[in-house]
């Protein structure tokens, strides 16, 4: 017998065990395959690029984005970290995959305020600050199972400072799983990664201040900035 339940903690990692070792890649076991994942920095994936998302670019050149401490979560190899470092933010910049963060410490090499890279699950991971004026996520919600957002919106409740932002891109409905969130744990995989609408995202994200969420704006081969269809971008403040 085991009887071992007795916090809600327990219950998120009873949850967790539901699902195959394909859903464990946003947990510290999914470290390896990350690293499989980033192993090869020539492969043709969208987001290798060593470009920023649209969406936080036009942020910080319409002025809504004015500076302050930053965490970048799931941050792979650093290409919004850097432009928010070089936007004058504090960066820390978290992600499972020690792959991802050496490669993001070779392109911060150059920059004279790089990011401050940390190896680790963003729930769990030991940060020099307790809050931040911004908070970013460029594709790493999408990857959580369903009962993980409880732990996701407690982490905003706990690292996002008052008047701080909080941005992020997602899977977009047609791009990503729209399956319901009971199906997943009767098929006990994520199938890739989870769809939201925009109404999804104003209803996780109901206790923050909506300020815009919009289809990622797709981008020429040759722009400076990174911009795919399938992405959802969204932008949210927290009240002071």
């Amino acid at each position: 017998m085991n009887r071992q339940i007795r916090t809600a903690e327990d219950v998120l990692s009873l949850l967790d065990g539901l699902f195959t070792p394909e859903a464990d890649r946003w947990t510290p076991r999914g470290a390896d395959w990350w690293d499989r994942f980033y192993a090869d920095r020539d492969r043709g994936v969208p987001f290798f690029v060593d470009k920023p998302d649209e969406s936080l670019a036009g942020h910080l050149e319409r002025g809504l984005l004015t500076g302050g401490r930053a965490l970048d979560l799931g941050c792979g190899p650093g290409r919004n970290a850097l432009h928010l470092a070089s936007h004058g933010y504090e960066v820390d910049a978290v992600d499972l995959s020690p792959a991802a963060l050496s490669w993001a410490e070779d392109r911060a090499a150059d920059h004279a305020t790089p990011p401050r890279f940390h190896q680790g699950d963003i729930f769990t991971v030991d940060l020099p600050h307790e809050q931040y004026d911004l908070i970013y996520d460029s594709g790493c919600l999408h990857h959580l199972p369903p009962h993980r957002r409880i732990s996701y919106l407690a982490l905003l409740a706990r690292r996002l400072a008052p008047g701080g932002h909080f941005a992020l891109t997602a899977f977009a409905t047609g791009h990503g799983s729209e399956l319901s969130d009971a199906e997943f744990y009767r098929r006990g995989r994520l199938e890739g990664g989870l769809a939201y609408t925009a109404d999804d995202l104003r209803h996780l994200f109901a206790d923050l201040e909506e300020v815009e969420i919009r289809p990622m704006r797709a981008q020429p081969a040759e722009s400076p900035l990174f911009g795919v269809d399938f992405l959802l971008t969204g932008l949210f403040r927290r009240a002071r």
